[in-house]
């Protein structure tokens, strides 16, 4: 698709304007309204950064989707799926990295999920351990591998966020670093 395609262009607004949005959930405290660890959190998280760009912000999807030949949790029991993950504990690292995953592999939203769901890992690691990845130090290619391989082997992904946590939690740089990184996972590099 040529670069002044329009599909693409639009693409390309809707990713700079839901950062924006990211950034303004948590300048403006919203984030500390939303549901820690829950559905519903992950849910209110989506439909802040998406609401006016997609017309699914925080809704739970209804189709089957897949990325690179894997195919997310089926549609028809994704209701199911999510109260399983909402009950998974998350008191320790290795504990809530097995929750993310499996949220990962839920696939909640029809777009969205990875922006989303690195907010929900963030927000439940600060609450449970006073900690917080420091995105900007977690190598784009080495996450895509990693989180690929999780729902077989677990350990590099956890191996290689451990190595970036940091007990930076109210650090607004560390924050914002870490949700522009977050996007560039997705394939939007931000312009100055």
């Amino acid at each position: 698709m040529p670069n002044g395609h329009p599909l693409k262009q639009n693409m390309k607004n809707i990713d700079k304007q839901s950062l924006e949005n990211a950034y303004r959930l948590f300048d403006s405290g919203y984030i500390n309204n939303i549901e820690i660890g829950t559905t519903l959190g992950l849910q209110q998280i989506h439909t802040y950064l998406f609401n006016g760009l997609y017309p699914f912000a925080g809704q739970i999807r209804t189709q089957n989707i897949s990325k690179g030949g894997f195919r997310f949790a089926n549609a028809l029991y994704l209701v199911e799926a999510l109260a399983k993950i909402e009950q998974m504990p998350q008191t320790t690292f290795e504990e809530i990295i097995a929750k993310y995953i499996e949220m990962n592999i839920a696939h909640p939203f029809l777009e969205g999920n990875g922006r989303t769901t690195r907010i929900w890992l963030d927000m439940i690691l600060k609450k449970q351990l006073l900690q917080v990845v420091n995105w900007q130090h977690v190598d784009k290619t080495l996450y895509m591998q990693a989180m690929e391989r999780s729902p077989i082997n677990d350990l590099e992904l956890k191996t290689l966020l451990k190595a970036n946590l940091t007990n930076d939690i109210n650090n607004r740089e560390v924050i914002f670093k870490g949700i522009e990184q977050s996007y560039f996972y997705e394939g939007y590099k931000k312009e100055d």
